[in-house]
């Protein structure tokens, strides 16, 4: 923060929040929106050009979800803090977004009052938690389940087979080869027990990777 102001990407795919946010935040003489994106894709290309100071991140978006956008700016940018914004009150979104390095998640209903005190925390290197997610943190910590983890690329493609893309468009969307997206599909099945997409698209929905 060289001129005192924290600097901001801000990913959303709804324009209208997008420029909600950006009008919260152009406010504060300590912030400055520094760019936008409407998918966690863009997301993380704007990030990587801009290296801001934060990122804040639907969790629900198309192309890559924030949680996997998450992923994505902390393995390559560790010191760029990522706030998580979401309509979701649901704790398995809250557990995702703190695995993938979120250093906050706030709900979108209560932006206005809970989004700059996040700001200014997760600048300061502290996480941001309301009462109620600090409720579920300590009451379903060590509550998880033995499924398999998947990991961040077979979550990629999880997530494009539930959107309804073919091999040939997963394989353009992440520079791979068809082979080696058919590969991947196999490995999870078989990872996770399961026949087909209909199988896949309900583990989609129950881990967040995709709206019901």
């Amino acid at each position: 923060m060289t001129d005192g102001s924290v600097r901001i990407v801000i990913a959303d795919d709804h324009g209208i929040v997008r420029s909600g946010l950006r009008l919260l935040l152009d406010r504060q003489d300590d912030m400055e929106v520094v760019a936008e994106a409407e998918d966690g894709v863009e997301a993380v290309e704007k990030v990587l050009a801009e290296h801001p100071d934060l990122a804040i991140l639907d969790v629900s978006m198309p192309r890559m979800t924030g949680l996997q956008a998450t992923h994505e700016i902390k393995r390559q940018t560790p010191d760029v803090h990522v706030l998580m914004l979401s309509m979701h009150d649901d704790e398995r979104y809250l557990f995702e977004a703190l695995r993938a390095g979120a250093a906050g998640y706030v709900l979108k209903r209560a932006a206005d009052q809970d989004l700059l005190t996040a700001v200014r925390s997760a600048v300061r290197g502290e996480p941001f938690l309301t009462a109620s997610a600090q409720q579920a943190l300590i009451r379903d910590f060590v509550a998880r389940g033995e499924q398999p983890e998947l990991t961040p690329r077979e979550q990629e493609i999880v997530k494009l087979i539930a959107e309804a893309h073919t091999n040939r468009e997963i394989a353009e969307i992440l520079h791979l080869s068809e082979k080696t997206v058919e590969s991947h599909r196999g490995n999870v099945l078989q990872k996770l027990g399961m026949r087909d997409r209909v199988e896949l698209v309900r583990y989609a929905i129950r881990h967040g990777l995709v709206e019901p």
